[in-house]
């Protein structure tokens, strides 16, 4: 492809996209520089024009990197053999996915109910705690869910929710990291309430919670009769370092909220992960909550996929190593060039957030090292902090160009 090529090629997508898609949308890939992502594989990101991005953002989705080569061999293999199955005959692959994901989740939480998105997978909790009589909702300030209607009543910024109001009834916000503060709401109404909490809240700008925290919790709703959704869509499957978040203090809820890496950087998947007990009311009737492609064929290979390159590869440990590592580095490199420009650098594993303390900042940086050759990520429920989630699969030269054009954008917007 020549560059006229290239750039009508980038200039039909943008008009497409005004037409047909959203002009919003159009005019956010206009401030990013106009130009076209065509490929992936790894770390790496390559656009219409030539360009290799190193794909430090993607919300989540890459701890395997982009079109790990396992993911990819199971997902054709499954494509030339069934790739969406009738939903009236049992198959395998949805066996031996969910087989496969109840093995790496903390013991006791052995029961799947597979889905696409984060926020179906959200939507699938609130009913089945609503099945067993849970109709007060409790989730946390500044905690993302997803926007759904559903989840969207669970995402706590107004941004957000005051278009599509009304929103579900009797939900409450209660302050992270605020223990004691949920359980007081859970006292006043014992055995009424699911709470719904994130190990690390990553939209609010990659909040982590104090010590104990998470336990606290587990131990709040126990006392209060209270069904405990942890949602770990994207911080599960290695991206803080460990495989969950829940363990990092041992917590065993009553559903795990698995999705983003899930499948494998290659197709959208989400799952419930319950408890017996918690997933009884989907046992007793399996048409209670269905979608038409949870458990697809194609969908549940990936997840295999995904789940047997992590282990291989030992993302897990990586992503812990890695994440020391460039935490450390990014927090020199922000006091060296943006000393008190910068409020803070704060992260698990490879889930780190850049806080300013300059309004527009973060959203500046975000543009300069897009320049670099870096793709990064905004925070949806904080405009001051810049997040990036790079996959586990970073070699050092990989590690040396994100530190270098870190340093190129922090200098470039300090200037």
């Amino acid at each position: 492809m020549n560059s006229a090529e290239s750039a009508e090629s980038a200039d039909s997508v943008a008009a497409a996209y005004r037409r047909h898609l959203s002009t919003g949308r159009a005019a956010l890939g206009e401030m990013f520089g106009g130009d076209v992502e065509v490929a992936s594989a790894g770390a790496w990101v390559r656009t219409s024009t030539g360009r290799e991005l190193l794909n430090c953002g993607g919300y989540g989705v890459f701890i395997a990197g982009a079109r790990h080569p396992r993911v990819l061999a199971a997902v054709r293999a499954q494509l030339d053999r069934n790739p969406v199955a009738t939903r009236l005959l049992l198959e395998p692959q949805a066996a031996l996915a969910a087989e496969a994901l109840a093995s790496v989740t903390p013991a006791g939480l052995d029961r799947v109910h597979f889905a696409c998105g984060g926020a179906e997978a959200v939507e699938a909790a609130i009913k089945l705690a609503r099945a067993h009589g849970k109709r007060h909702l409790v989730s946390m300030v500044d905690g993302y869910h997803g926007k759904t209607l559903g989840a969207l009543s669970a995402t706590a910024r107004p941004v957000f929710q005051d278009p599509f109001r009304p929103l579900l009834p009797d939900v409450t916000h209660v302050r992270y990291g605020d223990a004691a503060a949920l359980d007081a709401v859970l006292a006043a109404r014992p055995g009424e309430a699911c709470v719904l909490v994130e190990p690390v809240q990553g939209e609010a700008g990659v909040v982590l919670p104090p010590a104990g925290y998470l336990r606290a919790v587990a131990e709040s709703c126990r006392s209060h009769g209270a069904f405990l959704v942890l949602d770990e869509v994207q911080t599960g499957l290695g991206r803080l370092g460990r495989w969950w978040g829940a363990d990092r203090e041992g917590v065993v809820p009553d559903v795990l909220l698995a999705g983003k890496a899930l499948g494998g950087g290659v197709l959208p998947v989400s799952a419930l992960v319950a408890t017996e007990a918690a997933f009884a009311p989907f046992d007793r009737d399996p048409f209670i909550h269905t979608s038409t492609f949870s458990g697809a064929p194609l969908g549940m290979a990936a997840v295999r996929g995904a789940i047997a390159a992590i282990r291989e590869d030992d993302l897990v440990a990586r992503a812990d190593r890695l994440g020391t590592r460039l935490s450390a580095e990014l927090t020199r490199l922000c006091a060296d060039v943006l000393g008190d420009a910068v409020a803070e650098v704060r992260g698990a594993g490879l889930l780190i957030g850049i806080e300013c303390a300059v309004d527009g900042l973060a959203g500046e940086l975000l543009l300069e090292l897009m320049e670099a050759g870096v793709i990064a990520n905004h925070s949806l429920n904080s405009d001051r902090v810049l997040r990036l989630t790079p996959p586990a699969v970073l070699d050092d030269r990989d590690v040396r160009f994100l530190l270098d054009a870190f340093e190129r954008a922090a200098r470039a917007v300090r200037s």
